[in-house]
């Protein structure tokens, strides 16, 4: 028997708009446009994205749980806190899965998703973007490689994984500019993974990401 405090039950409708709040909102933790320790309140949310409070609701639950957010009983809910000492943890099980997800997308990717990573690569390349479109642009190749390795299990992890790590990153590069060093290894990558080359993508993205960890370890050394 069903009570008046049961769920909503899932509609096509309703996973829709919570996709587009959690999406939005996620997009500002990690771009740091959402402040770490920033209350994120419902009606304000709500307001600002348009969309209703039940989205809101469900979209903070699903940032709680991959620890963007934090809720506090009789508090409420705010953007978590950033530890740098976390980025060392996340890269060292992000190396090994996204080398996993490069080698699978090498053997599995589509015609149209090779194409996809070769445009989204010259953008990437254009020359005149500044840290924080890099990062974003840079974000969007590595989803494009999880969503090409074909596993909905190995893309969710990552892309939890991604969106803890790049708001490190947005962080600790604050103001600095992407480096050529880090541009020519994403191309290495993705060069790999068009022509099916599973080994090389597989070492390539590791050395990617090893690169742009030791630049944020670098940058942030140099502050302290």
């Amino acid at each position: 028997m069903s009570s008046s405090t049961d769920a909503a039950p899932a509609t096509p409708e309703r996973e829709r708009l919570v996709d587009q709040a959690y999406r939005q909102i996620r997009d500002a933790i990690v771009a740091l446009r959402l402040q770490p320790g920033a209350p994120l309140d419902e009606k304000a949310l709500s307001a600002s994205l348009g969309l209703g409070l039940t989205p809101i609701r469900d979209a903070l639950k699903r940032l709680t749980l991959e620890k963007l957010a934090v809720t506090f009983p009789r508090r409420g809910t705010y953007v978590s806190r950033i530890d740098i000492a976390d980025e060392a943890r996340l890269t060292e099980v992000r190396v090994e899965l996204e080398g996993l997800a490069a080698s699978l997308a090498a053997e599995r990717a589509t015609k149209d998703e090779r194409e996809t990573l070769l445009q989204l690569l010259e953008d990437l390349e254009s020359g005149s973007l500044e840290r924080a479109d890099h990062t974003q642009l840079d974000a969007r190749v590595h989803r494009a490689i999880y969503a090409a390795a074909h596993n909905e299990f190995l893309e969710a992890t990552l892309n939890q994984y991604a969106n803890l790590a790049l708001r490190i990153w947005n962080y600790g590069l604050e103001g600095h500019r992407a480096v050529g060093e880090h541009i020519r290894s994403q191309r290495a990558v993705v060069e790999a993974i068009v022509r099916r080359d599973a080994l090389t993508a597989r070492m390539a993205a590791e050395q990617h990401l090893r690169g742009f960890s030791d630049e944020v370890r670098s940058v942030v050394r140099s502050r302290a």
